[in-house]
């Protein structure tokens, strides 16, 4: 395993997100919602550890 460089710049509720390579992904997140444009996910911050997650496979029936 090898060491992988990763960072992120915050502007308000916008998160662009880094790699060693360049830009990988932005990140929209409102309180404990965020949608990732990579994953495309929708994401909820829970208590504690927890977090719950709908991907895109899921949403479309």
């Amino acid at each position: 395993m090898g060491i992988q460089y990763r960072s992120r710049k915050k502007f308000g509720p916008l998160i662009l997100n880094f790699t060693q390579h360049g830009f990988s992904s932005w990140t929209f997140k409102i309180g404990r919602w965020s949608w990732n444009s990579n994953t495309r996910a929708h994401r909820v911050d829970l208590p504690g550890p927890l977090s719950w997650k709908q991907d895109k496979s899921s949403s479309r029936s």
